[in-house]
């Protein structure tokens, strides 16, 4: 088999770097909070997932410090919106380079709910959102030990909405949900498709 390889250090010698495109599709954290002022932001980011069940831990990476990051520094809370294919559009605006204090969901016409345990709202039409509190922020550091202008947010889990639509018998219902996933390159997104069961083999 013939493949393309290359150091990252001396760059890929592709049209586009594959990197996202290889590490795909990625959940979205759709990431609402409020500054000290109760000033709402809501922004997306790709660089996001689930790193523990028990206790719920998710994280997100912020690439420079954006509204979101300091928002968390100062306030220690966030709330995890699930994004999904009728939701795209909308959190595509979100996305939008707007001045520090305008609000997202009003610039994006979204409609917010309050939680219960944070001070963030919540996104009223997702099939789900996890409340968290800040448990640490790791800012990121290369092979040379530099630090680079990146920071891993991690969260706990503390309370969780589910739309009861999106329920059946007990189990949360992916298909219906529709969550989408970053791709990589410029805007490249993906719907979740097929699922398939496989169980861990047993010892």
């Amino acid at each position: 088999m013939s493949t393309h390889f290359y150091e990252t250090r001396l760059g890929h010698g592709l049209p586009h770097d594959p990197f996202k495109a290889i590490v795909a599709p990625r959940p979205i954290g759709w990431i609402s909070t409020v500054d000290t002022e109760g000033r709402v932001n809501l922004a997306p980011y790709s660089f996001y997932n689930a790193f523990n069940s028990n206790p719920p831990i998710v994280g997100f990476a912020s690439e420079g410090r954006k509204d979101s990051l300091r928002n968390i520094e100062a306030t220690g809370e966030f709330v995890c919106n699930l994004a999904t294919r009728p939701l795209a559009e909308v959190m595509n605006r979100c996305s939008a380079p707007l001045p520090h204090g305008v609000s997202e969901m009003e610039h994006a016409g979204i409609e917010a709910a309050p939680s219960r345990l944070v001070r963030p709202p919540r996104v009223a039409d997702t099939p789900a959102a996890l409340e968290c509190r800040l448990l640490q922020i790791v800012p990121l550091r290369d092979l040379e030990g530099r630090e680079v202008d990146t920071h891993l947010v991690l969260g706990q889990v503390v309370g969780v909405h589910i739309d009861r639509a999106y329920l059946v018998d007990g189990i949360f219902d992916l298909r219906a949900a529709r969550p989408i996933g970053r791709c990589g390159y410029r805007g490249d997104y993906a719907e979740m498709g097929e699922m398939f069961e496989m169980f861990r083999p047993r010892a």
